[in-house]
């Protein structure tokens, strides 16, 4: 069994979560109340993103609220513009804006996970299919009460 790796800093977070990106192959998906702590709009986690969609890659997320990446990650709106085939945004329901977890799984392989969205404290846990199920279950239940809600443009176009 693979050792989780904790960490509790905004850099750790960061790196962790570089790992599990740079590893990404065929799918990422991705649960945040709003993704601020991501940096998606940031040039590295961009070209990171751009790489793997590239190369065939599928990326699925879900947030509650969208307004933090329409306000601060133009690069990263311009990535789904580009990349339409490739990602699918959903926002939850008013229902489901109680879940305050967060985490980024790639290939059902690689997971960084913060226990609470509004803290740092989390772990990563790489080559480990059975330490991502768990997740993978709840982001296919989030997914499936979710609906489209991330736009690329303010007209949606």
């Amino acid at each position: 069994m693979t050792t989780p790796l904790p960490f509790d800093t905004r850099a750790a977070f960061q790196q962790q979560l570089g790992e599990v990106l740079a590893r990404a192959r065929a799918t990422l998906i991705m649960f945040d109340p709003d993704f601020a702590q991501f940096r998606l709009g940031a040039r590295d986690v961009d070209a990171a993103l751009r790489r793997f969609l590239h190369a065939g890659g599928h990326l699925r997320m879900v947030l509650h609220d969208p307004a933090h990446l329409e306000r601060e990650a133009p690069r990263f709106l311009r990535l789904l513009r580009d990349y339409a085939h490739g990602v699918e945004c959903r926002r939850t329901p008013r229902t489901l804006r109680e879940l305050t977890d967060s985490f980024c799984i790639a290939d059902d392989q690689h997971i960084v996970r913060r226990f609470h969205s509004d803290h740092l404290r989390g772990e990563a846990v790489f080559d480990a299919p059975q330490q991502t199920e768990l997740s993978r279950l709840r982001f296919d239940a989030i997914w499936a009460e979710s609906q489209p809600g991330l736009q690329t443009s303010v007209t949606g176009l």
